[in-house]
C-alpha cells in the first residue's frame, strides 16, 4: 500500500478493438471496504451499479464509487463511435479507515471541470483528489492523500510533494530517472518517507502521483477489501447468496465467485478484476 492505495490496473492502452467490442465488458461484480477511483484518458465507458446509478465517463472524467458495506457494479463498452481512438483507463482503489469500511454505498461522478490544473514550464498537473503542491479540491474523501495526472516534458525536472508521508510516482508512458536509475513505462516507483528525489523526463512522460498516509493493514482477496479476515469470508458468502444487490438496470448476468476458496484471504487473487 501506498498511504490508502491499494491497487492499481492500468487498462491499455488498447487501439485494436474487439469485435463485438463488448467482448471487453466487465460484468456485475461486487466490492467492500474501499473505494474505486475510474480516471479515463481515452475513450468512453458506462458504469451501472446497485444504487441505479448509469453514468458515462469520458476523457478527463473520474468516477469515485465507494463500496463501503457492499456494492455491484459493471463496466461496459457500448459505443464504438466513442472508441476511434482506442481505450486507456487507470483505475486504483482506496482502501476505507475502519471507522468507514462499512458505510453506505455512495457513487460520485466528476468532470474536468472540478479537478484544478496546474501548469509550469514543462509541467501540467490535474489534481484528481486530496491536496499538494498548495492544490485542493472538493472531492470527498475518507483519509488523507493526494491522487494526480501529470504530463512532463523531455528535460524538465519535479519533485515530490511534501504533505503527505508516503508517495509513489506510476509511469504510464515515458521514461523518468531519479537518483541514477531510469525507469519506464509500466513501473511504479515507491519513495521512503523524507525522501526528496528530483526526478528528470527523458522523454514526453505521463504520470500519476499519489500518496498519503497509512492506514494500517488490509487484507484483499479478489474485489473485497478489509481490515478483517472473517469479513472478507463473509462477504464470499454473501455474493454467492445473492445478498449484494445487483444494478437494477444491467441485472441479467454476474461473474460469480472465484471457486478458488484455497487461497488464504491475506493473498489477492491473481485476476482482480477492475
Amino acid at each position: 500500500m501506498v498511504g490508502p492505495f491499494i491497487f492499481m490496473d492500468h487498462a491499455g492502452p488498447v487501439s485494436n478493438l474487439p469485435s463485438p467490442i463488448s467482448s471487453m465488458d466487465v460484468l456485475p461484480h461486487p466490492h467492500i471496504g474501499l473505494s474505486t477511483v475510474s480516471y479515463l484518458l481515452d475513450g468512453q465507458v458506462t458504469h451501472r451499479d446497485s444504487l441505479g446509478v448509469e453514468q458515462i465517463i469520458k476523457p478527463g472524467e473520474v468516477n469515485w464509487m465507494t463500496a463501503g458495506k457492499g456494492i455491484a457494479h459493471s463496466e461496459r463498452f457500448e459505443d464504438p463511435a466513442t472508441l476511434a481512438s482506442g481505450l486507456e483507463m487507470i483505475q486504483t482503489w482506496v482502501a476505507l479507515p475502519e471507522k468507514d469500511e462499512e458505510c453506505d454505498p455512495s457513487f460520485m461522478n466528476y468532470t474536468p471541470e472540478d479537478l484544478p490544473t496546474y501548469t509550469d514550464k514543462g509541467i501540467w498537473m490535474r489534481l484528481i483528489a486530496g491536496n499538494a503542491y498548495g492544490l485542493n479540491n472538493n472531492i470527498l474523501t475518507h483519509s488523507p492523500l493526494f491522487y494526480i495526472h501529470a504530463i512532463i516534458e523531455t528535460g524538465t525536472t519535479f519533485t515530490l510533494p511534501q504533505e503527505h508521508s508516503e508517495r509513489a510516482v506510476y509511469i504510464v508512458n515515458g521514461t523518468l530517472e531519479t537518483m541514477g536509475i531510469r525507469y519506464n513505462k509500466g513501473q511504479m516507483i515507491i519513495f521512503k518517507k523524507n525522501e526528496e528525489p528530483a526526478m528528470l523526463a527523458l522523454s514526453h512522460t505521463v504520470v500519476m502521483l499519489m500518496g498519503g498516509e497509512p492506514l494500517g493493514d488490509r487484507y484483499i482477496w479478489w474485489n473485497f477489501v478489509s481490515s478483517r479476515k472473517e469479513r472478507i469470508e463473509q462477504a464470499k458468502a454473501d455474493w454467492t447468496a445473492g445478498r449484494i444487490i445487483l444494478p437494477p438496470n444491467d441485472n441479467k448476468e454476474f461473474i460469480p465467485l472465484p471457486d478458488d476458496h484455497s487461497r488464504p484471504a491475506d493473498m489477492p487473487q491473481p485476476n482482480a478484476l477492475s
